[in-house]
C-alpha cells in the first residue's frame, strides 16, 4: 500500500482574525515607539516644509511621554529614556494650552535661553544669529505667494543652517520683547517667520509660548510623501500632476526650496 501526503488546510477565519491582530499590534509598537507619519496642514514652516508634505517622526529622539501614546493615557508624568531636544531641530509636540492639537516647529532657543527678535534679526542670548540674504523664491507652491518672497539662511551657533522667508520686511513678530525661556522648556519658532503662531506669541493670546519637554511627541526626519494643490493622497488620479515628486524621501532639512539667486 502506498503512502499517501496528508495537506491540512491551515486557513480559515480564525487564522485571518490572528494575522489581523499581530499586523495591527505590530503597527502600534512601530508607531508607539519607533515612528509616527505626520502631514503638514498649514505654511508655519515654509519654505524647509509645504502643506501637503507627509513626514516620519522618530518617537524615540526624546524619550516618550503620554503623549507618546495613543489618545495620550495619562499612565505617567514627565518622559522615560528622555532625550533633549537639540537646537535647530524640527519637532512635533503638542500645543500647550490645547494638547489635542500637534504643531511642528523648529526649536531655537533651550532652557535658560534668552531668546529675541530685533529688525527681523534672532537674537540668542543677545548675539545676533548670522543672517545672510541668498535669494528669492517666486513659486506660489513654495510661498503661497503671488510675487517673489526674499529668502534669508540662518546660521544657529551649533551650525544648523535652514532658510526663512521673508513675507513682509518689519513685520509684526520682528521686534519682540526678550523671551526667557523656563527650566524644562523651549522656544520654538516657524521657518515661515511672518506666518507662523509660534513661542514669540503667548499661550494667553492664542500662540504656543514655551513647549515642556513633556509634549514633545519626535523630531522630523524624513519627507515620505508630497502632494500640492491641496489634494488628498487618496486622489490617485491626481497624483501625475500634483505629487512633488522631487520631495519624496528627502530629509526635511535637504527638501528642494527652489530658491533663485539674485
Amino acid at each position: 500500500m502506498s503512502d499517501k501526503a496528508v495537506v491540512k488546510n491551515s486557513g480559515g477565519l480564525g487564522e485571518t482574525i490572528s494575522v489581523i491582530v499581530q499586523a495591527l499590534l505590530l503597527a502600534l509598537v512601530i508607531r508607539t515607539l519607533l515612528f509616527q507619519p505626520f502631514n503638514i496642514p498649514s505654511g508655519s514652516m515654509r519654505p524647509t516644509l509645504l502643506e501637503g508634505d507627509y513626514l516620519f517622526v522618530s518617537k524615540f529622539s526624546y524619550g516618550y511621554s503620554k503623549y507618546s501614546i495613543p489618545w495620550s493615557p495619562n499612565l505617567f508624568s514627565g518622559r522615560i529614556w528622555s532625550g533633549e531636544p537639540q537646537r535647530g531641530d524640527i519637532a512635533v509636540f503638542r500645543k500647550p494650552s490645547d494638547t489635542s492639537l500637534d504643531f511642528i516647529k523648529r526649536v531655537i532657543g533651550l532652557p535658560g535661553d534668552r531668546i529675541q527678535m530685533r529688525a527681523g534679526v534672532l537674537y540668542i542670548n543677545d548675539v545676533a544669529v548670522p543672517r545672510e540674504k541668498v535669494g528669492q523664491i517666486s513659486n506660489p507652491d513654495v510661498t503661497a505667494s503671488n510675487q517673489p518672497v526674499d529668502v534669508y539662511r540662518e546660521t544657529l551657533p551649533n551650525g544648523i543652517t535652514y532658510d526663512t522667508l521673508d513675507l513682509s520686511p518689519n513685520g509684526y513678530s520682528d521686534d519682540t520683547r526678550e523671551f526667557v525661556v523656563p527650566a524644562g522648556h523651549y522656544f520654538m519658532m516657524g521657518d515661515n517667520r511672518d506666518n507662523s503662531s509660534d513661542s514669540r506669541v503667548d499661550a494667553s493670546e492664542g500662540g504656543v509660548g514655551y513647549v515642556p519637554l513633556e509634549n514633545f511627541i519626535g523630531r522630523a526626519n524624513v519627507i515620505f510623501f508630497s502632494i500640492a494643490g491641496r489634494a488628498s493622497p487618496l486622489a490617485i488620479w491626481r497624483w501625475p500632476s500634483e505629487i512633488r515628486f522631487d520631495r519624496l524621501l528627502h530629509s526635511v532639512n535637504a527638501a528642494p526650496n527652489s530658491v533663485e539667486n539674485n
